[in-house]
This record gives C-alpha cells, structure tokens and sequence, in this order.
C-alpha cells in the first residue's frame, strides 16, 4: 500500500483529498501546515507527497525547498496542487523540483491519475537506476577501492533534476561530487558582456565538482540540466575518506580530473585560433560524447550551441544551416542528429 502525505491547511479540501485517497486504498497521512509536513515527511517517508503553495508559517516553495535539502526526502515525488494558476507560479515550482502540478478544483480522477503517474515514474526510474548500476560494475574491477566505490553507489538514492533545473549555482559552497547516470548537465560561467560561455558538458558515467572539491573554494559556474537528468550524489566527507583509503580510487579520479584539465585547455585554444565552422563541428561532437549512436538525435537549444562554441546564437543558426545543406546534420526544431560523422570529425583537424 503506497503511503501519501497530504500537506495542506484547508479542512475541507484536505479531508476531501484523503477521503478519495482512502478509497483508492492509499494510506494517507496529514499535514495542516508545512512545518508539520516537512516533520511528517522526514519521520514517515512517505511515497508521494501533495502540498498547498500557500500556507502560513511555512509556504509550498519552503516545504520543497527544505525537503530537497534533506538526503532522505529528495527523490519523493512532490506535487504541488493550489488555487493559483499563474504562469509564473508553475514555472517556479517546476524550477524547484516539483513534479506535477493540481490546480483547485480538481477532480477524483485527475487527482489519482497525478499520483499514480508519478509513482509509476519513480518505479521506473529505480529500475533504470538499477541497470546503471550494472553497467557501472562492468567498468570496475571487483576488489580494493574501485569495488567499495560501486557498492557505496548502490547504496545511495538517486536524484532526478529536471529539465533547466539547477544543480549548483556560482557562488554556491561545494558540499560534494556528482555521478551522472542518465541525462546532461552543463557548466556555464557569464562574461562580462553578458553573454554566457558553457564550461563543460556532463553525461552519463561523468562526474561533476571534481575539480573544484578540493580547492577550498566556491563553485565558479552553474551547473544546469539540459534535460531530464538522474544523478548519484557522494558527500565530501565520504569522497574524502574513499581516497584515503584507496590508492586505485585517487589514481582513477586523478585520471578523470587529469582528462578534464586536458579537455579544458584543448577547448580554450579552440575558441582562441579556430574558425566558427571548426568550433560548431567540435561543439556538435561533443554533444555526441557517450551518446548511444550518433544517428539518434539530441536536442538542444541554439543558445546553448553558442555557449558551448563561444560564438553568437545568429552564427550558429547560420553555420547549421550550411552544415545541412551540406548533408552533414539533419535539424528538426531544436532536434539534432549526425548524418556524416567522418566529415565533421575531419573539419575540426
């Protein structure tokens, strides 16, 4: 029996939603405000939790925010449901994680079929998360320190940022790292122009915050999903002592933040002495990175393509165009696919 936790200030609307819900055979319990809902949650555990946007003392944002907060609560799936239905509203809770959205009033079936969406969602991505695993235990070997790391990973909730969701801001103190397991993650830093310069790209089997863990000081860009994207989140403390401990760990992540250094450097020059052509076609491969297959296409933005090129979004959208006329890309809206992957590897040489 799935537990739902109701948090919601209304005396009519909660007993109305906990009525449906015992009906359905969901255990339910209640909250009237969201200082005893974020007690509740973290106490219980429930599955699934709905909560009002506006309450006293503690408001909607603050339930999700200080859940978010909390290691054991961050992948509950978190449904916002209110009287308000302004843009603005829904866009900011979905930026804050939220998963779905009620707007009051609601019905019996619109009401169920929100949670039991969402809890079909999250029993799949446990499962996806599960075959991560395995083919993360294909890359490590089975003893010393390369062993403990996979089965502290197993260990470990998953956590699901979504689509234009932040990850860490500039500024923000860097608490731990971050091991992709599905999705993208993009680094970006302004420049004093405004314009925005994309740092890195994060996909699956990368880890993020590498190389900034252990410089003592606050992280230089802001991390961002490009989509949908399921991370695995390691404590600094715990990172520390897995280092400690394990030469083969330090010599591994050496390696990855030895790579990143080189990567790093290779894009600068790039943006330095190649032409825009040159730039778009490595920015173009390196979305591809770890892709399954280039002929399946990846969406991304136009800004974003400028970001990651160190040019401007009209030369992109100029240069995109030739590549197609070429033959080179195929481009559907912001869907991107390869047509001709040894061309394009030949033009940034």
């Amino acid at each position: 029996m799935s537990k739902v936790l109701v948090i919601e200030d209304n005396n009519e609307i909660r007993e109305n939603i906990t009525e449906i819900l015992e009906l359905a055979t969901y255990k339910v319990s209640i909250a009237q405000n969201g200082t005893q809902g974020v007690a509740l949650a973290t106490k219980d555990l429930p599955d699934i939790i709905l909560c009002d946007i506006m309450m006293p003392e503690l408001d909607g944002y603050g339930v999700l925010y200080l859940l978010n907060k909390n290691p054991t609560t961050t992948n509950i799936p978190f449904i916002f449901i209110t009287a308000k239905s302004e843009r603005l509203d829904l866009r900011k809770g979905m930026e804050m994680g939220a998963d779905d959205y009620l707007t009051k009033p609601f019905g019996r079936l619109e009401l169920l079929n929100a949670i039991e969406s969402r809890l079909r969602k999250k029993d799949l991505q446990n499962d996806f998360y599960s075959k991560s695993l395995e083919k993360l235990g294909q890359l490590v070997s089975k003893n010393d320190g390369l062993y403990e790391l996979k089965k502290i990973i197993e260990e470990r909730k998953s956590r699901l940022f979504k689509k234009n969701q932040i990850v860490h801001y500039e500024g923000d103190n860097a608490t731990g790292i971050y091991l992709v397991l599905s999705g993208k993650i993009k680094t970006v830093k302004l420049a004093e122009d405004g314009r925005e310069l994309m740092t890195g790209i994060y996909q699956p089997e990368d880890f993020l915050g590498i190389n900034i863990i252990h410089s003592n000081s606050p992280h230089n860009d802001t991390a961002t999903a490009m989509e949908d994207t399921q991370v695995c989140f390691f404590p600094k403390a715990q990172f520390d002592e897995l280092l400690q401990l394990y030469p083969d760990v330090a010599g591994k992540f050496l390696k990855i933040l030895s790579r990143e250094v080189r990567d790093k450097d290779a894009h600068l020059l790039q943006l330095a002495y190649q032409s825009v052509r040159k730039r778009i076609a490595e920015a173009i491969l390196r979305l591809f990175r770890n892709h399954d297959g280039e002929h399946d296409g990846i969406s991304i933005s136009r800004d974003d393509l400028a970001a990651l090129s160190g040019t401007a979004s009209e030369t992109v959208s100029r240069t995109l165009t030739e590549f197609k006329n070429e033959g080179l890309i195929e481009k559907k809206g912001s869907a991107l696919r390869i047509l001709d992957h040894d061309k394009i590897s030949r033009m940034r040489n």
